[in-house]
């Protein structure tokens, strides 16, 4: 899966200065940067939108099939969004109308505050909103994508607080699941420090789960600023069922926002999970660099 981009006027002026490899990679890691600061300024513009919870209007009814012999397909579930750390539910716009436009029925945004200090906190409440959206659609499970914090949020909820019984598929995007040790600065924030490596809540998610039932699919980036080293973002434990697929090109801000990362969303949602029972599903992870995915 690949998405070419436009070109840059000053690639040759790079090539004949820089060696041909050093070269394209600075051309790549220049293009992403400038995809990252566009995304930036665009999110900080609708920022204000994605402050309150959204508005949950009644599910509409699915339209007659033309053939009334033709049996009902089985209706997909919910789909939960949840954002990242000092984030609110608008980084979600594109890929909620990606998702809408390829037969999702059922899209719904969590906003946790911004004032959060613990993951364990905002997984109960997790757990409490995915409970309340299957009462109000008689929907038995849910999927969910988690962008950075949000999918570490997740993954407590399914792994340590009994999740994995709701959530059919856990998709991550650029989430730091053994720990960041990036800007170590920002230790001053109790929930960042709950992101380090060897942090209490970190080994907590490395204590065996056997029989977990939710299927892992992890998207990391291989410029993705926010993760160190780059891999913490994949999945590896050996009782998950687990699918890591590598995004070269792009960087952390451009995961929940470009088009070929939302079709790969898409297609882990809609790919149909194995019948092999729970029990049997311990030690089935893929590898930590399993699948690719490239943004040219």
């Amino acid at each position: 899966m690949k998405v070419t981009g436009a070109s840059v006027p000053f690639l040759p002026l790079c090539q004949r200065l820089l060696p041909s490899r050093l070269a394209g990679l600075s051309m790549t890691l220049l293009k992403a940067t400038a995809l990252e600061i566009v995304i930036l300024a665009g999110h900080l513009l609708l920022y204000p939108s994605g402050i309150t919870q959204e508005h949950r209007e009644p599910l509409p009814e699915p339209p007659a099939p033309e053939d009334a012999t033709q049996l009902p397909t089985e209706a997909k579930p919910p789909v939960v969004l949840l954002h990242g750390f000092i984030d609110n539910r608008s980084v979600f716009v594109l890929l909620r109308r990606s998702l809408a436009q390829h037969g999702r029925r059922q899209v719904e945004s969590l906003n946790y505050s911004p004032l959060t200090c613990d993951i364990r906190t905002a997984a109960e409440l997790l757990g409490r909103h995915i409970e309340e959206i299957c009462e109000r659609t008689g929907s038995r499970e849910v999927d969910i994508v988690g962008h950075s914090l949000g999918g570490l949020i997740a993954r407590y909820y399914v792994q340590r607080l009994g999740g994995d019984l709701r959530v059919r598929t856990l998709v991550t995007l650029g989430t730091p699941h053994s720990g960041t040790a990036v800007v170590p600065l920002a230790n001053a924030h109790p929930i960042v420090r709950q992101m380090r490596p060897g942090s209490p809540v970190i080994e907590e998610l490395t204590r065996p789960a056997p029989g977990c039932r939710t299927h892992f699919v992890s998207f990391w980036s291989d410029l993705d600023h926010l993760m160190e080293p780059l891999e913490t973002a994949c999945v590896d434990h050996p009782d998950l069922i687990a699918q890591n697929v590598q995004v070269s090109g792009i960087g952390h801000l451009a995961l929940p926002v470009h088009p070929a990362v939302a079709t790969g969303i898409r297609q882990a949602l809609d790919t149909p999970l194995p019948k092999t029972p729970a029990a049997n599903h311990t030690g089935a992870h893929a590898s930590p660099r399993a699948g690719g995915l490239t943004v040219a």
